[in-house]
């Protein structure tokens, strides 16, 4: 099968490239830095929000892998979230009706479900809100016939890059480095997904997902204090200390405003705060009985992801 992986070189989406070639699977790897990143099959250079690029992107493909996004607690502006994980969601959608490909496999996240307790989704920052938004886009197709299927992953991590698409592997890098001041919302729980284990799922959602279906793909449900435990226990290190939200909450809104000046990224908002005083367990057993899906104890993707971390 030849596969169309959008976003291709971010951080999920370069492991799902892999995992489709190991698989024996053809990619098409499409981003905007594509054909620089050393990643197996075709390399395309171009943006999710042009919708042409797309389409030829796409062309003499059987399916598309959808990973492209904005994934960010800010930015300057904030329209950006808006273009990318809505308008190059319904890209790929019209892509894959205009082409009659056979399957959309789309990544959403846990932050478009509610969080445990309640019955509605937050729109809390501007990352969660094109999500939400973004998941009522792949329902609303998948009730018109388009063949898209819908992976929710928790909290990805894993060995690589320490970009804002592995907050954990950062949160372990400036811990270990001194540069971590603290943790919020230490004991609130969430569902630590191994960057391989939701890979192979969404290349298990291209043959043996259903159209329609959302399949969330979690992982270990934990404290985010049990990183730290865990980081102790491996590396000597001691725990980080609490910071409390409103400590947090009065931080935000100076960094608001000082980015807002400056047009650096602030450290932390307001919405990242709000989202840290839910819990966001996942319960991925249909995940497991539906395609195969297996989860990596938390343990032992961390000591996966320590692998040339320096001490």
């Amino acid at each position: 099968m030849k596969v169309l992986v959008t976003g291709g070189t971010g951080y999920l989406g370069r492991t799902i490239v892999h995992a489709i070639a190991r698989q024996g699977h053809t990619p098409v790897v499409f981003a905007r830095t594509a054909s620089g990143s050393g990643l197996p099959g075709r390399l395309i250079d171009g943006d999710v929000r042009d919708v042409g690029a797309v389409t030829r992107a796409a062309e003499g493909a059987e399916a598309i892998c959808h990973t492209a996004a904005l994934v960010s607690i800010w930015r300057a502006r904030r329209e950006e979230f808006d273009e990318v994980n809505i308008g190059g969601l319904q890209n790929a959608i019209d892509v894959c009706r205009t082409l009659g490909l056979a399957r959309l496999v789309y990544t959403s996240s846990f932050l478009a479900l509610p969080p445990a307790g309640w019955r509605a989704p937050l729109a809390a920052n501007d990352y969660q809100r094109t999500k939400v938004a973004g998941l009522e886009i792949a329902r609303a197709a998948a009730a018109r016939g388009v063949p898209i299927t819908s992976m929710l992953p928790g909290v990805i991590y894993g060995p690589g890059t320490a970009t804002e698409g592995n907050l954990v592997g950062r949160l372990v890098r400036d811990h270990l480095a001194g540069r971590l001041p603290g943790i919020i919302g230490a004991d609130r729980q969430w569902s630590f997904a191994y960057v391989d284990d939701v890979a192979a799922a969404h290349v298990a959602a291209l043959t043996r997902g259903e159209p329609g279906r959302e399949y969330v793909v979690g992982g270990e449900n934990a404290p985010q204090m049990r990183l730290f435990e865990i980081l102790g226990r491996l590396r000597g290190t001691p725990l980080p200390r609490r910071i409390p939200f409103g400590v947090a909450t009065a931080l935000a809104w100076l960094q608001e405003a000082m980015a807002s000046v400056s047009g650096r990224p602030p450290l932390v908002t307001r919405g990242a705060v709000e989202i840290f005083r839910h819990d966001w367990p996942l319960d991925s057993r249909p995940s497991i009985d539906a395609l195969g899906y297996a989860i990596t104890p938390l343990e032992q993707g961390l000591r996966a992801l320590l692998v040339g971390v320096p001490e």
